[in-house]
């Protein structure tokens, strides 16, 4: 597998399946919330054995060329990202052995640690580990923005549609003013993410 590129995911997922459906394995480098780990195998009886199992469908590997296991638990809105830095999770239950070395390399894996200890505890994802993200309404304006650049929209066009502006009055058009306003920014935003920006939304 060659070695993440502009892009930053560790293999390219196929572009017609649906967003709930891809399974995005990102880089480490790129994702800080990545946790590494050794996995050795366990007999199944176990208190600490975990079997991959039970993740089912969640569970998606690719395997880097250093033959690091680049694995993701995901059920399409939620998601764990492990590293296999030796053994494999392939074959049957194992111990998992986390590799965390000081505090700044702790603190953004903290809460994944926290998703994967409940996902092995009750074998599903705790909504409450996995708070809204309150950025999320104004990036999927943008989105929604670069899209409609995209398909030739203006941003008038882009205001009516997202906005509903309207009439004549004076009212109306200082709001009309204002929106375009906003839209111009989200275009802006929306250019930079795409030309990369976006690789830092992980770290944020």
């Amino acid at each position: 597998m060659a070695p993440p590129g502009r892009g930053g995911s560790t293999f390219a997922e196929n572009p017609e399946v649906a967003g709930a459906e891809a399974r995005l394995i990102w880089s480490a480098e790129f994702d800080p919330g990545t946790i590494e780990v050794e996995a050795v195998p366990v007999s199944p009886g176990s208190r600490d054995a975990v079997d991959p199992a039970v993740f089912g469908k969640w569970l998606s590997v690719a395997c880097g060329d250093d033959l690091t296991e680049h694995a993701v638990i995901n059920d399409g809105f939620r998601r764990i990202r492990l590293d296999v830095v030796a053994g494999s999770l392939m074959q049957g239950p194992v111990l998992l052995r986390y590799r965390v070395e000081g505090i700044a390399a702790l603190r953004p894996r903290v809460l994944p640690l926290r998703r994967l200890l409940a996902l092995c505890t009750h074998h599903r994802f705790v909504a409450s580990l996995f708070p809204l993200d309150p950025k999320m309404p104004r990036l999927i304006e943008m989105l929604r923005v670069h899209d409609g650049l995209g398909a030739g929209a203006s941003l008038g066009d882009l205001a009516e549609a997202l906005y509903g502006i309207g009439g004549h009055d004076a009212d109306s058009v200082r709001r009309s003013d204002s929106l375009r306003s906003r839209v111009r920014r989200l275009a802006r935003e929306a250019r930079a993410m795409a030309a990369g920006g976006y690789r830092r939304l992980m770290r944020n």
